[in-house]
């Protein structure tokens, strides 16, 4: 077996990706999915429970999709803390609920094992690129050691205090995204209506005060009919902001801007748009704006 292994469990449109960036880089995954063949189809050793992953890796990984899941992977019957040895190392790369993450870590430490939470950024594309984001909560030594492990999926590590840290920092990161998108969205929508051309709008919004994340990366490809299927989904977006609201009021901030990306997120998981990336919002107001698309159909 490799000098250099990794466990990885969640082998989804993140995971998966950041699977292949570690396989590719001569790292030994060995992977859980529940998913039939997930493990293999992205270069790992397949393994048939969390806890199998722990006892063939002493460092795991995971990327799933909330702290419901994460919970019973972590401290489940067949879960990582029934099988990993002292001195192991989980890094939780999930969105996550930060009160969750500091009761699992605390778990984690009580029978020796250190328990990172380490939000993400870049989507689908920068995992594909291997040019994440990371900001990570936890003992910073601890991080240190895993440098190695980040250095094919990360272009930026971040260490942002203490446990629950990194998935605060993810979860204000991904509200701003939520905010961003969601009114570009419907910004879009009212050019598009207004007759104006689309592409022209959006030079003038990157080169003014409108300019944002949505306006530069996203729009400029969705107007072309390029959604740029792949990255998070309506429904998770929706559980980010949902999470976010329930940070800041147990930290007793108002959250004032929250409810134009419940609405408009909301709206799009009851149109059917739930399962699709986040972007495809941007239709779900086209629909109840009378049926616009901000592309030209014969592009997509």
């Amino acid at each position: 077996m490799s000098a250099r292994v990794v466990g990885f469990v969640g082998l989804g449109n993140m995971g998966g990706r950041m699977t292949r960036r570690l396989v590719d880089a001569g790292i030994e995954v060995v992977g859980y999915d529940p998913r039939p063949g997930a493990a293999e189809s992205v270069g790992a050793l397949a393994a048939a429970s969390p806890a199998e992953v722990a006892r063939r890796a002493p460092v795991v990984l995971m990327s799933l999709p909330d702290s419901h899941v994460v919970e019973p992977v972590v401290r489940g019957q067949d879960g990582l803390l029934t099988a990993a040895r002292p001195g192991a190392t989980i890094v939780d790369l999930s969105t996550a609920s930060p009160a969750s993450t500091t009761a699992l870590h605390a778990e984690a430490v009580a029978v020796g094992v250190r328990y990172l939470d380490a939000g993400i950024s870049g989507g689908a594309a920068a995992a594909e690129k291997g040019t994440l984001t990371i900001m990570a909560g936890g003992d910073a030594d601890a991080l240190a050691e895993i440098a190695w492990v980040f250095e094919p999926i990360a272009a930026h590590v971040h260490h942002m205090g203490a446990s629950g840290a990194g998935h605060i920092a993810k979860l204000l990161n991904n509200f701003l995204n939520a905010v961003s998108l969601a009114a570009t969205a419907e910004v879009m929508v009212a050019a598009r209506k207004a007759g104006l051309d689309l592409p022209v709008l959006l030079d003038v919004l990157n080169s003014s005060s409108g300019a944002n994340w949505a306006t530069a990366n996203r729009f400029p490809h969705i107007v072309r009919g390029d959604y740029l299927e792949g990255g998070l989904t309506g429904r998770l977006m929706t559980k980010d902001v949902a999470l976010y609201v329930e940070l800041v009021g147990r930290l007793g901030v108002p959250s004032l801007n929250s409810a134009g990306p419940l609405a408009s997120f909301g709206l799009a998981e009851n149109l059917g748009y739930g399962d699709r990336i986040s972007n495809r919002v941007v239709d779900a107001i086209g629909d109840v704006a009378g049926g616009v698309r901000v592309h030209d159909d014969r592009e997509g």
